[in-house]
């Protein structure tokens, strides 16, 4: 120390501190008016600059106070410097928490905004925030007068050791951040895969991808695996997709107006059923002369995968009772058996023996009739 601390340092120094604490409690207060309003607008990304304030600001208020009280205090030039690299590097770690939580929720809004509001990539959230992190980190380390050279060489040997006994780890890293940079699959598309494995993509960390199916379950596949395997994105390049639905008629009935029927129910159904794809324009095509009946198919559209079995339900119910209405039958499948005169004889003695079975047995035949 330069003298003796004196009454007037220590009130000075407390004053100070107060000051910085009163700031500090003033713009917390601030931001919180600040965020209330933030909610207000459409953009997510003023929400998120507003919460990191609230963590920077008063923080940084009470450490330019504490600056202010040691400024005022007689220390050596040494303590002086070692009070002012402490203060600065926590200001950095703090302002390094702050960028860290901004960056992340601006790419998690920005993954929102391009998958649906169901999505999450929590693979590029949790990169993006490491490397804040560890860049801040470094920063002040070097502002405390730590030489970061050797602990970046130590990082470079100990990572590679980490890299050769996390091998699977990181092959699912960089398969998951290959799956979302080339954009085969995103969070919020529904994936089928060959084995079976179908659903909503829900989210892509480091290791996993998870797919949340339509019973409400949730399918924990590896990246690498997701990666290697064929599958089926009904979400791209558009959601919106055609299903069909096979019907038929009985050979007695009038196609045209069979034809104008099933397209009133199909019109009705895109109009009032939820998830229909309303600038769909329904089809009906005849293919087949079946054995009781001729069959069509009908063409439907529907907004997303989950969508058809809704569709579908309304759809059948709608024409079933509007054939009906209509006097428009929907035959059943029938079968007759004919026997052979010779067949229709009593049966033979159990002790005679058994005739050799000739080409004139019993014939099945189903003609539909």
């Amino acid at each position: 120390m330069n003298r003796d601390l004196l009454l007037h340092d220590w009130l000075v120094a407390g004053i100070a501190l107060a000051a910085g604490a009163a700031a500090g409690l003033l713009l917390r207060a601030l931001l919180r008016w600040l965020g209330r309003h933030a909610e207000r607008t459409r953009w997510r990304g003023d929400d998120i600059i507003v919460d990191a304030l609230r963590t920077i600001a008063p923080g940084a208020a009470l450490i330019a106070g504490a600056a202010i009280a040691a400024t005022t205090l007689p220390l050596t030039a040494r303590l002086a410097g070692f009070v002012n690299q402490s203060l600065t590097a926590l200001l950095i770690l703090i302002a390094t928490l702050s960028a860290a939580r901004v960056v992340a929720g601006l790419v998690q809004s920005v993954a929102g905004a391009r998958t649906g509001v169901a999505g999450s990539a929590t693979i590029f959230v949790n990169i993006t925030r490491i490397v804040v992190l560890v860049m801040g980190v470094l920063v002040a380390l070097e502002t405390l007068g730590v030489s970061i050279a050797p602990l970046v060489t130590a990082l470079g040997v100990g990572g590679l050791a980490v890299a050769l006994a996390l091998q699977d780890t990181l092959a699912n890293l960089f398969a998951g951040v290959h799956i979302l940079a080339s954009k085969t699959v995103q969070p919020g598309d529904y994936i089928r895969l060959t084995s079976g494995e179908e659903g909503y993509v829900v989210d892509i960390n480091w290791r996993n991808t998870v797919v949340r199916n339509l019973s409400n379950n949730l399918v924990i596949i590896p990246n690498g695996r997701l990666a290697r395997t064929n599958m089926t994105n009904f979400t791209q390049p558009e959601a919106q997709f055609s299903i069909l639905v096979q019907v038929g008629v009985g050979y007695e009935s009038d196609l045209e107006h069979v034809e104008r029927v099933t397209l009133d129910v199909v019109a009705a159904v895109m109009a009032d059923v939820d998830g229909a794809d309303r600038a769909h324009e329904g089809a009906v095509r005849f293919h087949t002369f079946a054995d009781s009946r001729i069959n069509f198919t009908v063409i439907l559209g529907v907004g997303e995968f989950s969508d058809q079995y809704r569709i579908k339900h309304e759809f059948i119910k709608r024409l079933h009772e509007r054939f009906r209405t209509e006097g428009i039958s929907i035959p059943a499948p029938t079968r007759t058996v004919a026997l052979h005169r010779d067949e229709l004889q009593a049966p033979p003695s159990p002790h005679a023996p058994v005739p050799h079975q000739r080409d004139s047995s019993p014939l099945l035949s189903d003609n539909g009739r």
